[in-house]
């Protein structure tokens, strides 16, 4: 096994970083330096979401227009590489599934605990300015009270996907879907399918 402490200073950080609708190319920089409250994420599993797509090949998800540069994938699971001083519920090697969000802290939405509905915060890669990359990048900085730790019996492939399931089960949990009720789901992708098994 590779000691992570004694080379991740020397090592570089490779990412797909999108330069223009339909363009990307990979980048290189220097490792991320953290912070106390942060963690560094050997990336291990990152979902393509249909925003990633849309976002290269038509350069905007919805309505809204992406700038580029930007890095891609906000769907992830990976291993804890490094701790910053203030992190206590993870260590290195943990694995960890990571919700993409970075709310402000600072808004109502936040101080009341539905740091979800935050209008300033930063969701990974949608809106995250280079040199931050998505969460494709080989190693992904984040804040630790945003990354969870997987039990032994969720795989990293399952942790890739838990910021998805979580739409399904919110939208269900939302709309009062229980045992029994009779529903129509509209769209068969990733989301109509983690709607239909929450």
């Amino acid at each position: 096994a590779r000691d992570t402490k004694a080379v991740g200073a020397t090592m570089e950080n490779e990412y797909p970083v999108m330069t223009g609708v339909g363009e990307m190319r990979m980048e290189k920089s220097s490792m991320p330096e953290i912070g106390p409250d942060d963690v560094l994420v050997k990336m291990s599993k990152v979902g393509i979401c249909g925003s990633d797509l849309s976002m290269v090949y038509k350069g905007k998800v919805g309505d809204v227009m992406m700038k580029p540069p930007l890095g891609l994938g906000h769907e992830g699971a990976g291993v804890v590489f490094k701790c910053g001083s203030a992190v206590k519920h993870l260590k290195i090697g943990d694995r960890v599934t990571i919700e993409p969000g970075g709310p402000c802290r600072m808004c109502d939405f936040c101080k009341s605990g539905k740091y979800n509905n935050c209008p300033d915060a930063c969701f990974h890669s949608a809106n995250g300015p280079m040199p931050t990359p998505g969460m494709m990048a080989r190693y992904y900085k984040h804040k630790a009270e945003l990354c969870f730790k997987l039990p032994d019996n969720v795989s990293q492939e399952e942790g890739a996907v838990i910021e998805p399931l979580a739409v399904g089960i919110w939208a269900c949990k939302r709309s009062d879907v229980t045992i029994g009720s009779t529903i129509l789901i509209c769209g068969a992708g990733p989301i109509g399918l983690v709607c239909l098994i929450s």
